[in-house]
């Protein structure tokens, strides 16, 4: 192929890319994030809440339509959350198809998570903060020893020891998205942590598309710069929701996102 068939193929490909980039960024205007004393849950309609520590993890079953409400009470938690479709384990979250579909790394209220098989696992409809991280990832011991001179209790080994309670092992373990750590990048690609967007009872409302296992971690975002490690518990509140509206702003924020519904439904037809 000569020079020129080259640079033409480019170039064709750069308007294709374009033009993709566009389409899927034609979405319908996002909301305001809610507020804090916003969206309360009706007591019956709490299926069951809990009290994380700080280092520890926990594991959720939450069934199709439900939600979970996961709150920051202190301002100093991160939440790492990972997920797997119930009746097979083998599809679970995607953060980088969920950033890839919806041309964003930035996951607030209207927005979706998705599986590595395309269907939306978790709706995002209720959050206060929109600081949350689908890109670096939840602590390890190496990055634990790294930031406080020892090895404490991380978001790697916690997703281990919940996945082994769900016969799954180190190769079920995809990487995480971060919930109230607010990281962004810079011009230069290096990425920044903004403290000022902590704050006490910070809260974001998960909506299960799919039957899920849920398993969050309550450990220090590796790029907290807080010295000690941050400490404070996180709670959990498991609730039942109606059905989604026909306007629902997640399911119709994009062509793209539309179709990601439509595919996940089709489980459920």
């Amino acid at each position: 192929m000569s020079a020129e068939s080259k640079a033409e193929r480019a170039a064709a490909n750069r308007r294709r890319y374009e033009e993709l980039r566009a389409a899927g960024q034609e979405l319908k205007q996002l909301p305001p994030p809610t507020a804090l004393d916003a969206a309360p849950i009706a007591e019956g309609a709490i299926v069951r809440s809990e009290r994380v520590p700080s280092g520890w993890h926990t594991t959720v079953r939450l069934s199709r339509g439900e939600a979970l409400r996961i709150i920051d009470d202190h301002g100093r938690s991160s939440a790492s959350l990972l997920a797997w479709r119930a009746e097979d384990p083998s599809e679970r979250i995607n953060c980088a198809d969920t950033v890839k579909v919806q041309w964003s790394a930035a996951l607030s209220k209207g927005r979706m998570i998705l599986s590595d098989m395309g269907r939306v696992l978790l709706s995002v409809i209720e959050d206060t903060s929109g600081a949350h991280d689908l890109l670096v990832g939840g602590s390890t011991a190496d990055s634990t020893l790294a930031a406080y001179g020892e090895v404490t209790r991380n978001t790697q080994a916690n997703f281990i020891s919940a996945a082994a309670k769900i016969g799954l092992g180190v190769r079920d373990i995809p990487p995480c998205v971060t919930f109230f750590a607010p990281v962004t990048t810079d011009v230069t690609g290096r990425f920044v942590w903004h403290a000022a967007r902590k704050r006490p009872g910070d809260f974001v409302d998960l909506r299960a598309e799919m039957n899920l296992i849920v398993a969050v971690s309550n450990c220090a975002h590796p790029l907290d710069p807080a010295r000690p490690v941050a400490s404070a518990p996180i709670t959990l509140i498991q609730h039942r929701l109606p059905p989604p509206a026909a306007d629902d702003v997640c399911r119709t924020a994009s062509a793209e996102t539309s179709r990601a519904y439509a595919f996940t439904d089709q489980l459920f037809a």
